[in-house]
């Protein structure tokens, strides 16, 4: 969520601070915050959980992978954990304490 508000929202302040929304940079924001935010929340949380996981995964192949074909140096490492995180919580959903459990009747 935290690259997402630095993309659209420029905070906290860093080099990709304030992209337009109609843009790479822009879509991956709105994809990192509103993703984020249901992930946390725990709400659509397979749905958010895919959606991000591919975010993930196309940003390693875009960005890192064309640098060096070793993560460890092209700096993806976070990418392709976190496209794998977010995979996971596809097949094993939110959990308990989340809000679509509790939508479920599960909580």
């Amino acid at each position: 969520m935290e690259h997402g508000t630095q993309k659209l929202l420029s905070f906290p302040a860093g080099e990709h601070a304030g992209v337009a929304l109609m843009s790479l940079f822009g879509a991956a924001g709105a994809i990192e915050l509103v993703g984020g935010l249901l992930i946390a929340l725990g709400l659509f949380t397979r749905l958010a959980a895919f959606v991000c996981s591919g975010e993930m995964a196309v940003a390693y192949w875009m960005a890192h992978a064309p640098q060096n074909p070793f993560p460890v140096n092209n700096g993806g490492d976070a990418a392709i954990l976190y496209c794998f995180v977010f995979l996971l919580l596809v097949f094993t959903g939110a959990g308990a304490s989340s809000i679509d459990a509790a939508r479920k009747g599960r909580s």
